[in-house]
């Protein structure tokens, strides 16, 4: 059983910045994309951004485009989401999630492994 564990949300205030981190148990973490997705209240799940299984592309929400970089170190089994400028309306739960294949997708459905989550907060 894969475990996924994310760790860096809390409380920030609007243009301020928060990494963070998702560390995957198991022994084949370069194998598969990995994804970031989160739920704001009220709101379903949305995609954020998603990274192939060695890091060589990227993908991001148009929402967060320009602000937010998905990345990955294989050595530590661990993927990172930096966002900056960070808005009110990303005030969600972000999740990561382990792909089913090799190349990320932008559906939850194609993700079978998923963290608990961690709540990014930003204030106006």
């Amino acid at each position: 059983q894969v475990q996924l564990v994310e760790s860096g949300g809390g409380l920030v205030q609007a243009g301020g910045s928060l990494r963070l981190s998702c560390t995957a148990s198991g022994r084949t973490f370069s194998i598969w994309a990995m994804g970031w997705f989160r739920q704001a209240p009220g709101k379903e799940r949305e995609f954020v951004a998603a990274i192939t299984g060695n890091g060589g592309r990227s993908y991001a929400a148009d929402s967060v485009k320009g602000r937010f970089t998905i990345s990955r170190d294989n050595a530590k089994n661990t993927v990172y989401l930096q966002m900056n400028s960070l808005k009110p309306e990303d005030t969600a739960v972000y999740y990561c999630a382990r792909g089913r294949t090799f190349d990320p997708s932008m559906g939850a459905h194609d993700y079978n492994y998923w963290g608990q989550g961690t709540q990014v907060t930003v204030s106006s």
